[in-house]
């Protein structure tokens, strides 16, 4: 008869623990992204297409695109903001081309945590420039926290009042093109997505918000249905910013 093999308890702490890091990342973990440095090749699929679950949105990466394209301009009473401002039309510009085509060859990509990744370039093509407390380390990786994780680009933006304005979502009509949008999922606190707001509409005391970002991978992703539908319960917050 065959002897089987009990496994000894150093092994079975073990996979317990990988066990238990991957259902915490299925389920979203709102810190600093802890990937290893991961080499996407710039013609590559989009890496949300790979599997791997989104740390920061709490999303599957199987998901389709979160743009609510069906959604926009339903409304006849409502109209469309626009802006001139050439700096916002240079950010606009940047998220509306690379929110599925990613920019991997000159920013890299945080595999499956790409938002504040992307949020970060936007701000560089509106003119931002990097400085020591934020800023592209030459890959993702190595980049400041504040480049990379939601929770603490809030934390950087609360200690410069003079970059941008925290605003909640009573204040949405305050909210204007090329803002950054940010979203606590679980009501924890800390910020589990962040994305640039590339549409609002306006009417009749009703404002709409849509947002671009990766990972889900949106370009007019509509706030309403994903604090409502998508996320039950979900707290959205705003940056203002100064320019």
């Amino acid at each position: 008869m065959p002897r089987t093999r009990t496994p000894r308890p150093r092994a079975v702490a073990t996979l317990l623990g990988v066990a238990a890091f991957g259902i915490l990342c299925l389920t979203g973990c709102g810190g600093i992204p802890p990937l290893p440095p991961q080499v996407a090749s710039a013609d590559s699929a989009s890496p949300t297409r790979s599997g791997h679950a989104d740390a920061d949105d709490g999303e599957s990466a199987d998901d389709e695109s979160g743009s609510d394209l069906a959604e926009l301009g339903a409304d006849p009473d409502l109209v469309a903001d626009e802006t001139s401002d050439p700096d916002v039309v240079a950010q606009l510009d940047y998220a509306l081309a690379y929110w599925s085509d990613y920019n991997v060859e000159e920013w890299g990509v945080l595999e499956g945590n790409d938002c504040v990744n992307f949020a970060s370039q936007a701000l560089v093509a509106r003119g931002w420039s990097q400085t020591a407390e934020w800023r592209h380390g030459g890959d993702p990786y190595a980049s400041t926290a504040s480049w990379r994780s939601s929770t603490a680009m809030h934390d950087w933006l609360a200690d410069h009042p003079e970059l941008a304005t925290p605003l909640d979502d009573a204040d949405r009509d305050q909210v204007q093109l090329g803002d950054i949008v940010q979203f606590d999922w679980d009501g924890s606190g800390d910020r589990d997505h962040t994305g640039i707001v590339t549409r609002i509409e306006r009417g009749d005391g009703e404002v709409r918000i849509f947002f671009a970002g990766h990972t889900k991978d949106s370009e007019y992703r509509d706030v309403d249905v994903a604090i409502t539908r998508e996320h039950p319960g979900a707290e959205v917050y705003y940056w203002r910013l100064a320019g």
